[in-house]
């Protein structure tokens, strides 16, 4: 993977959760590519530690750490151990998700709809209330919320997804208010349809699964529709959602916070 270099974040650190994942994993190296250090934190250890293999060339320190979003005591050790390993953390990508089943509100499952709650909802308040402890008493700093364009819109079949990530706006939105006072900007990122990998496969694969009157039974056929439902007529990319974040994070936007950035493809 290669990482464009534009904003400089040399001597700075960068704290990324669902950082084994696609999206993760690409703010990883734009991040790294700059000059940062990284702070790695999912779940996925196996994943993570071949994210963290990637970033060796880059020459910067990077550290991986186990750690469910969902759990305040897990994410309190997890956000203690990056630091004492790599000092102050300077921005906080706020990104681990899940994106539920697929299934119409009416028979969406009440077990599924409780998972992408915790760990969407609440697994972004814990880490949120974490970097703000730390960064309000360490001078400052950035935080960037994972959203969605689902968290706009609200797409079919995604009812428990949707209410998350207007849930996350909302969150953003309160928590630049109440965390400006200490130098802390937070924002918030939306993005659409972002390929290829293995979120935007799964989409069109289960929409397809439910039998709505909105797409096709066949998983090409629904990736062809959904693509077309965006004014640029493509997908958004991986190293696209990455810059977001850096510009977020950059002295660029030094002037912004309560922000929604939407990467949608001119939607």
């Amino acid at each position: 993977m290669t990482a464009k270099a534009t904003y400089q974040f040399i001597g700075k650190k960068i704290l990324i959760t669902g950082g084994a994942g696609d999206i993760g994993k690409a703010t990883a190296h734009r991040f790294a590519a700059n000059g940062a250090s990284v702070a790695l934190l999912d779940l996925n250890e196996p994943k993570m530690a071949d994210v963290a293999g990637e970033l060796k060339d880059y020459n910067v320190p990077v550290g991986t750490f186990r750690c469910d979003v969902t759990s305040a005591d897990d994410v309190a050790k997890a956000f203690t151990s990056a630091v004492e390993q790599l000092g102050r953390i300077d921005y906080v990508f706020n990104n681990a998700g899940y994106q539920g089943v697929f299934a119409k509100t009416d028979e969406y499952p009440e077990d599924d709809f409780q998972k992408v709650i915790n760990i969407n909802v609440v697994g972004v308040f814990h880490i949120l209330k974490a970097a703000a402890q730390h960064l309000r008493f360490g001078g400052g700093g950035a935080i960037v919320n994972m959203a969605s364009y689902a968290g706009v819109v609200g797409p079919p079949n995604m009812l428990a997804y949707a209410a998350s990530k207007f849930a996350v706006i909302g969150i953003t939105q309160t928590a630049a208010k109440d965390l400006a006072p200490y130098g802390i900007r937070v924002n918030a990122l939306s993005p659409a349809l972002i390929g290829p990998g293995f979120m935007w496969t799964r989409q069109t694969q289960l929409q397809a699964a439910v039998g709505s009157q909105y797409f096709d039974a066949e998983p090409k056929v629904v990736e062809q529709q959904m693509i077309n439902s965006v004014p640029m007529r493509r997908l958004g990319s991986l190293e696209e959602v990455a810059n977001g974040v850096a510009f977020l994070m950059s002295d660029e936007a030094s002037y912004i916070t309560g922000f929604n950035l939407e990467v949608t493809g001119g939607q």
